[in-house]
């Protein structure tokens, strides 16, 4: 299995992005995907979820500022990022789980990606 995400890069406050995850290797549609991120110095903290009905639970700082979404024909996985701030500045992980559920833990989920690194200056 394979996960690939893209769409990361160095913004200003207030600025948008949109990362993707292009999924391969694994059943995408009837899978869980989640976004992570991890700032230097920091544990891996959970962003979002999307389960393969299209149920989604956000942590408390992405709720209202980020959406997450999933396109099962083209196996991706979005994360639309609204409002940023230097406090978003991390590397963002996409991850797969067999599991269903609100999956906030790292370790309820089975592959995992390198990682896109966003930036957001002040």
């Amino acid at each position: 299995a394979q996960l690939v995400e893209s769409g990361g890069g160095s913004v200003h406050s207030g600025d948008s992005l949109t990362l993707s995850c292009s999924a391969s290797g694994f059943p995408f549609n009837g899978w869980t995907l989640g976004w992570f991120r991890q700032a230097p110095g920091k544990d891996r903290e959970f962003v979002s979820v999307i389960n393969w009905d299209r149920k989604t639970h956000y942590s408390d700082s992405a709720q209202g500022r980020f959406t997450i979404s999933r396109d099962n024909d083209k196996s991706t996985m979005y994360l639309q990022m609204n409002s940023l701030k230097p406090e978003d500045t991390a590397i963002y992980f996409c991850a797969a789980a067999r599991s269903t559920g609100v999956l906030i833990y790292t370790t309820a989920y089975d592959y995992w990606g390198q990682g896109t690194q966003v930036i957001v200056s002040s």
